[in-house]
């Protein structure tokens, strides 16, 4: 049999190994006027070079591996989605929340006991005011059982890649200066016990099926809270529990829950540095948690640069009726939680509560106003999408697990991030926080594009170089 010589070229080049091609430039846009929301733009294509303003990606220089953005699946929001909507309610907006084709949520905390967002004030081993409880006879995660982990193993088996943390709110009121739930710090005495409970708490999640990766072992150590639960633990107090029972009960048991400290706000950066530089409990904490509500995220940087070794996590921030313009609080959010905590080394980004009712609940004490990344109709079922949910779509729609933040030049009135997948994919996060449109061009390995965005705007871009 005879083939000519252009059938032999094709056979030759078909033989020849798959060679990626580097394909047009997908956006997604979100305007200040709402006017698009996480809205599919048309594909861009790469233009021979880049002109005028340029952000340039360079993804050979590269920083933290990413486990993703997510929000909290406190008390309220277990209750709301398994008691306050239809199984196809239920089973919809869960897929839409951690499913590849919704936002693909792949970062979750949980509370170790009763948050302000539970309708109880509880803990896993309560006891009745003056007994105690050391040799953890009457410890139990039944409370869990109800709402919770029904709703965060729907999560886990949309989506297998799912990274779970816990803070707990309180210890059990018997191991604090107060014998109550309610303000008081953790008693010397009780470290042994405390530890026990934490590590109880891992192993029976486990058992479940639920894996807790990273603890905190205490919610905003720094403030007690005096209508739900809370307890003071000061940095020294935090360095010699970790240092003296937590990490060494870690070890004994084999477990590979990371600790992180601090899980407050990033105003106080001195907290956390105190505790890293403590020798004994140093080895330990495998870095450090940060919130919102003070200071600039700025600090997780500096934290950061004086322990490298360390990882940051963001872990809590709240939207909220005293921020209700869709313009301002998108673009705060964005600025600040998807592009600086990042920038400033999270590996991931947690908002607080995934879903609230239409009264901000339901909640006992604490926050009275705030929002969900979703608000649901405690009636009726129906979802409402919040300004936090277009926000963290921009992100975790694109930026998948494992994937590896990657160097993009700051620019004044152009806030921006650039991460690359583990497909070799590219993802860049841009922020106008002009008051005028910009027209601006990205660069990166070889090939270039140009965008135009208005004012106040975001644009998600991914494309393979």
């Amino acid at each position: 049999m005879r083939f000519s010589i252009k059938w032999l070229m094709v056979i030759a080049i078909l033989a020849l190994p798959m060679m990626a091609q580097a394909g047009p430039v997908r956006v997604w846009q979100t305007n200040a006027d709402q006017s698009k929301l996480l809205a599919q733009q048309p594909d861009i294509a790469f233009s021979e070079s880049a002109t005028g303003t340029v952000i340039t990606v360079d993804p050979k220089q590269k920083f933290q591996t990413m486990v993703g953005f997510g929000a909290a699946m406190t008390d309220a929001s277990a209750d709301l989605i398994r008691n306050h909507m239809s199984a196809s309610q239920r089973d919809a907006l869960m897929d839409d929340l951690f499913g590849k084709k919704g936002l693909d949520f792949s970062f979750m905390r949980l509370t170790i006991g009763a948050s302000d967002f539970s309708s109880t004030h509880y803990t896993y081993d309560d006891m009745p005011a003056g007994q105690t409880d050391p040799d953890m006879a009457h410890f139990s995660i039944n409370a869990a059982r109800t709402d919770v982990l029904p709703a965060v193993k729907q999560a886990l088996a949309i989506n297998s890649k799912l990274t779970i943390m816990a803070s707990p709110w309180s210890a059990p009121g018997w191991m604090k200066t107060t014998d109550s739930l309610i303000q008081g710090s953790l008693k010397p005495e009780a470290y042994t016990y405390f530890a026990d409970y934490l590590s109880r708490y891992i192993k029976a999640m486990q058992a479940e099926g639920v894996p807790i990766s990273l603890l905190t072992l205490q919610n905003e150590p720094g403030f007690e809270p005096d209508t739900y639960p809370g307890m003071r633990v000061e940095p020294s107090s935090r360095a010699a529990f970790i240092g003296g029972y937590l990490g060494p009960k870690f070890k004994a048991e084999d477990l590979k829950t990371q600790i992180l400290d601090y899980d407050h706000n990033w105003d106080t950066p001195s907290s956390p540095l105190t505790v890293l530089a403590d020798a004994r409990a140093n080895p330990s904490v495998a870095g450090v948690a940060w919130h919102c509500y003070a200071g600039d995220v700025a600090a997780q940087g500096a934290v950061h640069d004086a322990y490298p070794d360390k990882d940051a996590y963001f872990t809590e921030c709240s939207g909220g009726e005293w921020a209700p313009e869709f313009d301002k609080t998108f673009a705060w959010t964005v600025k600040n939680l998807i592009i600086g905590s990042t920038r400033h080394w999270s590996k991931g980004v947690l908002m607080w509560n995934l879903a609230l009712d239409e009264n901000f609940g339901p909640h006992k004490g604490g926050c009275s106003d705030c929002r969900g990344i979703v608000t649901i109709n405690s009636k009726t079922g129906e979802v409402k999408k919040n300004i936090e949910y277009y926000a963290f779509g921009h992100a975790s729609k694109f930026v998948k697990v494992g994937a590896v933040r990657v160097a993009s030049n700051e620019m004044d009135g152009l806030s921006n991030v650039a991460f690359r997948n583990q497909d070799g994919s590219l993802v860049l996060i841009v922020l106008n926080t002009r008051t005028q449109a910009s027209t601006f061009s990205v660069k990166a390995a070889g090939k270039a594009f140009a965008y135009a965005l208005p004012a106040g705007a975001v644009a998600s871009f991914v494309w393979k170089p």
